[in-house]
């Protein structure tokens, strides 16, 4: 009965629901194009997203496009609040000459989003692989190598653990680590650096405008994706794939050189616009509702807003 009075009593529960609005936000706002993004990577007859959108809305209908949601979003409220603890941690832990009073130093920032995306993979490869698997679910793709469609989340879990047991769950382990330890190096640093330059002082008063957190976290996302996107690219190749695929890559490295010889240096960077629209949009609404989630809770629901960046 007392649970989430006590809970939310301290600093930690507090900040771990409001890490898991922010992911929620970001969830649903950004996974239409998540989805659109995954195909592109996936073939190189998918065409442009646009094309995608409107061949999936023709053959599939709208509710193609949040298919396999139901994973990340199930995990999504733990994942984000363990990467904003984490990243708390860490970033002072990196530089611990900095006052508890003061905002963690940039190096702090970068070096903790750094062993915050190298800890959050560990979490985050099974969701991606059974979102993976889901998106590509009824696309020429899947037709080609799968020959029962999954019925959801579940259903891909029991099929990964029969076919290729426990350790099938963690394909494509070291490309997520590989992408997402640097990915989050630029993303916490860009969010920080962003937010002072636009809101001058906020670091240490907390007190930014709406439009700061979304422009900042929009930004952040931009950079996290651009610095990472060719290894995002390999890793969807790896993770696509099961034990019944026509095309086998042995590892990394295999398929690197195997995609780049077959369809060119450009397939490293097919669907990077759509990854970049949507990384402004979904990080933007992942920081400002996380931010306003921790107003509400350390102020009794008193948030402070600005007109202006």
């Amino acid at each position: 009965m007392d649970f989430w009075p006590e809970f939310l009593a301290n600093s930690w529960g507090r900040e771990f629901v409001a890490g898991g609005f922010g992911g929620i936000a970001g969830i649903i706002s950004g996974y239409p194009l998540d989805t659109l993004r995954i195909r592109q990577q996936q073939s190189s007859k998918a065409g442009s997203a646009t094309s995608i959108l409107r061949n999936v809305m023709a053959t599939e209908g709208p509710s193609a496009l949040y298919r396999g949601m139901a994973a990340p979003l199930a995990s999504v409220t733990f994942q984000n609040a363990m990467v904003f603890q984490i990243y708390a941690v860490l970033s002072r832990a990196f530089d611990s000459s900095v006052s508890a009073k003061d905002p963690p130093s940039y190096q702090g920032v970068a070096l903790g989003g750094f062993g915050t995306g190298a800890v959050q993979s560990l979490i985050l490869t099974p969701v991606e692989l059974v979102k993976i698997r889901l998106q590509l679910q009824n696309n020429s793709y899947t037709k080609l190598h799968q020959a029962d469609p999954y019925k959801g989340p579940v259903s891909v879990v029991k099929n990964i653990l029969k076919t290729e047991g426990l350790k099938g769950m963690y394909r494509g382990l070291t490309i997520t680590l590989l992408r997402d330890a640097p990915a989050h190096g630029f993303y916490f640093y860009t969010y920080e650096y962003m937010r002072e330059q636009l809101h001058p002082g906020c670091r240490k008063s907390g007190q930014e405008s709406l439009n700061t957190m979304l422009v900042a976290g929009g930004l952040a996302g931009v950079a996290s994706w651009v610095s990472c996107y060719p290894l995002d690219v390999v890793k969807t190749r790896l993770q696509a794939q099961s034990l019944s695929s026509l095309q086998q890559y042995t590892g990394i490295v295999d398929c690197f050189r195997r995609i780049v010889k077959d369809e060119g240096y450009h397939v490293l960077w097919r669907g990077l616009g759509t990854a970049v629209a949507r990384a402004f949009v979904v990080n933007g609404a992942i920081f400002s509702s996380y931010e306003i989630a921790l107003r509400c809770l350390f102020n009794n629901g008193s948030i402070q807003t600005e007109n202006a960046i």
